[in-house]
């Protein structure tokens, strides 16, 4: 695992930092796509599993870095990660969450309280909206973001290797590029292994089991032009996949595409 430091709560003018602004909006309630929001800040994925299966998911994560690198975690029962934030609470942060039961999604609330146990570890794994700051500085557009929805995601037919119960399909985040933009792309993302790296696929998206673009499994369809090809990354949301298919009896996660924002900078992880 990676660790990083967080960067103060309070900017050097004295005022909140536009993450910790994030969470308290998301603590109050709102539940809006985190795509773009707090520039400059890293988001994450969230999986938190009761510690008995805690060290093999710990284990499945180190098995497949590309879709689960994990950039924090909690100690047992407790809700705080003062590495990712000075005041961030993983059971109230993010804007929405979902509750699981034997594999599948039983609740889908604003908050975990009511959900949250003393046996508890969350897990934070890095999220491709870090690195798709590094692409808009580059003019490389992000269909998502301009469209206003969440991000499109698919389970796909590349199998993750497997670690105790945990076990099944790579999900993948899309974004569609011109052939020069995804060339580029690929440069600028290999700089960010710590969410996701460079991409796992471009094009073809049949040869990685999914049958029609349009439909995505997670999030919004987004416009694909007849320019440009669908680019694929490996996504944090991987860990629902293996979830629902290990049949865990008790996991909650982030809803896909709202994300907990933390104090980490995004340029602190690239690595050239």
């Amino acid at each position: 695992m990676t660790v990083f430091a967080a960067s103060e709560q309070l900017q050097s003018d004295g005022s909140m930092s536009p993450s910790h602004q994030a969470r308290l909006a998301y603590r109050a309630g709102l539940a809006d796509s985190t795509a773009g929001v707090a520039p400059g800040f890293v988001q994450g994925n969230l999986a938190i599993l009761p510690e008995k299966y805690a060290a093999a998911f710990h284990r499945f994560c180190q098995l497949n870095p590309k879709p689960c690198p994990i950039i924090g975690m909690s100690d047992v029962g407790n809700p705080m990660i003062p590495s990712l934030g000075v005041d961030l609470d993983i059971r109230t942060d993010v804007p929405a969450y979902r509750v699981w039961r034997d594999g599948e999604v039983i609740d889908e609330p604003a908050d975990v309280l009511a959900h949250w146990r003393d046996d508890l570890v969350a897990f934070v794994i890095g999220c491709s909206f870090s690195f798709e700051e590094a692409l808009l500085a580059d003019d490389i557009p992000i269909r998502h973001i301009d469209e206003k929805v969440r991000v499109p995601m698919y389970r796909t037919n590349i199998q993750c290797t497997p670690a105790g119960p945990f076990a099944g399909p790579m999900v993948v985040s899309m974004r569609p590029l011109r052939p020069r933009d995804a060339i580029r792309a690929v440069q600028i993302t290999s700089r960010f292994p710590s969410v996701h790296g460079a991409p796992v696929h471009i094009g073809l998206p049949q040869s990685i089991g999914i049958a029609d673009i349009s439909k995505p499994d997670y999030g919004d369809a987004v416009t694909i032009a007849p320019d440009e090809l669908p680019v694929f990354w490996a996504c944090g949301v991987t860990p629902q996949a293996v979830i629902a298919a290990a049949k865990v009896p008790f996991a909650i996660t982030h809803a896909p595409g709202l994300m907990l924002v933390t104090d980490l900078k995004n340029k602190h992880l690239a690595v050239l």
